[in-house]
């Protein structure tokens, strides 16, 4: 049996639950209630990250020993893990919630690994909490696939993330109606292992706010700069300004990312917000292909699009809004908090900039860079062509010869091509002659690009093709797309699969073109 060094500081640090056990309630003045995971039947690993167990100090062989499957699964404990389920509240689609909690996530403890890093171990699945309300606490195969490779994935494609350690499949069947149409059915359950420096949400601090606890809600802002922000010092006002600026300046840079490839995180309720501007929670993700700024993967979002691939950046401000009211209590006046909120501006702004430079290989963008990436976007939007095979093929366009043929394999329909061809040699025309005016060496250039725009990443219709396999009980499709997915940058020779554009029989269909939260 392995042997990790706990250091469990959320519940030793913060007031928990009186109560025990899984029955739903009202949790007051806590911060946390004591909860042991649900054993499952017959837990088997079907995926692993090996690089994530040895940053734990774990032997990655272990993964694949059924003490491994026992363990993270929840059917048996470590020494010096304490489990328990978060409590937090708030904002889902626009509107207050109440107290939320960690419904089907229960943390097993955390760790320090040899370095003195610390991660919250996390089961996905493991069975009711007082939180679950009507739920059962567990998760879906499908849903578990997702939520393992995607964290990955996005790791590996420089992304604040939360990680993935272990997929493990119950035994046992999970009843889902996936679309909330009274069409419910037994699915195969599984859960997912995953593992972050802290969970801590931005809805953590909404709901003692919400109750005029006050106390709580101070105790919770001190516990997480000593525990999560160690390199912050200061007192009363200057801390607590220093340390929200901070979390708005790591969300503006969590958002820039995913606007930079192409993610659609698809329910960015100020419950799924990390205050370390970590992405956490994978439900109805998606990548955009055809490039479509009002596109979102979520079911229940398919009228307002609330949480659309193009409104990301302002949904994120929102939301440390919403932050920003919950912690005015502790705040002499508004004006720190209103200072945060406008480094959140500054620092995406920047990194936009940032990420147009580098999606087209210049070496700083200047101000007509922007609308020159603008009129790109609208050319894209209207040829309906793919935003991940277009800005990796554009580091293939010879400036002397710009011809709109090298995005061939870009576009979705010859309407759309033979609609904007013109007009796009035009824009090639405009991005030839500001390379040359650029100092960046073409060598350079062509590096900067390739490692800004992705060749592989997760498409909806890639982790479906895993899914079914998996489902049907072939799980090389889920090592084949993980091992691919830890070099998006790279070309990998054999896996031009993984790099093409969606298939026509993916466009509509469930699980590639439409999500739900249901898992």
């Amino acid at each position: 049996m392995p042997s990790l060094r706990f250091d469990n500081a959320f519940v030793s640090g913060l007031p928990g639950d009186p109560e025990r056990g899984s029955g739903v309630r009202q949790v007051t003045g806590a911060a946390w209630s004591s909860v042991m995971p649900t054993p499952v039947r017959a837990p088997r690993m079907i995926a692993g990250s090996d690089e994530m167990a040895a940053t734990l100090g774990l032997d990655p062989a272990w993964l694949s020993t059924p003490e491994a499957a026992a363990v993270l699964s929840g059917n048996r404990l470590l020494d010096g893990m304490a489990p328990f389920a978060a409590n937090y509240g708030g904002h889902q689609f626009g509107h207050w919630a109440g107290q939320l909690g960690d419904g089907r996530a229960i943390t097993l403890g955390e760790v320090l690994d040899p370095t003195g890093q610390r991660w919250e171990m996390q089961l996905k699945g493991a069975g009711p909490t007082p939180y679950s309300r009507s739920a059962d606490g567990r998760a879906v195969l499908r849903s578990s696939v997702r939520e393992f490779l995607c964290s990955e994935a996005m790791h590996h494609l420089g992304i604040p993330t939360t990680r993935a350690l272990s997929l493990v499949v119950t035994g046992e069947d999970v009843v889902r109606d996936m679309f909330y149409d009274g069409h419910p059915e037994p699915e195969p359950g599984a859960i997912v292992c995953r593992v972050a420096p802290s969970f801590i949400r931005f809805g953590h601090f909404e709901l003692p706010a919400s109750r005029g606890e006050t106390g709580l809600l101070r105790q919770l802002v001190d516990f997480c700069i000593r525990r999560d922000f160690p390199h912050l010092r200061g007192q009363g006002d200057a801390l607590l300004s220093d340390w929200f600026a901070e979390v708005c300046a790591r969300t503006a840079v969590m958002v820039a990312h995913w606007m930079r490839v192409g993610f659609v995180h698809g329910v960015m309720n100020t419950d799924n917000m990390s205050i370390l501007g970590l992405t956490i929670d994978y439900g109805p993700y998606g990548w955009i292909d055809d490039f479509d700024p009002d596109w979102t993967p979520n079911t229940t979002d398919r009228q307002h699009r609330r949480y659309r691939f193009g409104a990301q950046p302002q949904v994120a401000y929102w939301n440390l809004g919403r932050l920003a009211g919950a912690l005015s209590p502790l705040a002499g006046d508004a004006a720190p908090l209103q200072a945060g909120l406008a480094r959140f501006v500054e620092t995406f702004n920047q990194a936009e900039r940032g990420n147009i430079a580098g999606k087209l290989g210049l070496d700083a963008c200047r101000d007509e860079d922007i609308g020159l990436m603008q009129d790109l976007r609208g050319l894209l939007r209207e040829g309906e062509v793919d935003m991940t095979l277009f800005f990796r093929l554009l580091g293939d366009v010879d400036p002397g010869a710009p011809n709109p043929s090298v995005f061939e394999e870009a576009f979705y329909s010859d309407v759309g091509r033979e609609g904007i061809e013109s007009r796009l040699q035009a824009w090639l025309q405009r991005y030839a002659l500001r390379i040359v005016d650029d100092p960046l060496p073409a060598e350079h250039r062509k590096a900067l690009m390739d490692a800004t725009n992705p060749r592989y990443v997760l498409r909806n219709c890639l982790a479906q093709q895993a899914i079914d396999r998996a489902e049907a009980g072939d799980l090389q499709g889920i090592a084949d797309l993980q091992a691919v997915l830890r070099r998006p940058y790279d070309v990998q020779p054999g896996c031009e699969a993984f790099a093409a554009r969606r298939p026509d029989w993916a466009r509509d269909r469930p699980g590639c073109s439409m999500l739900s939260c249901s898992s």
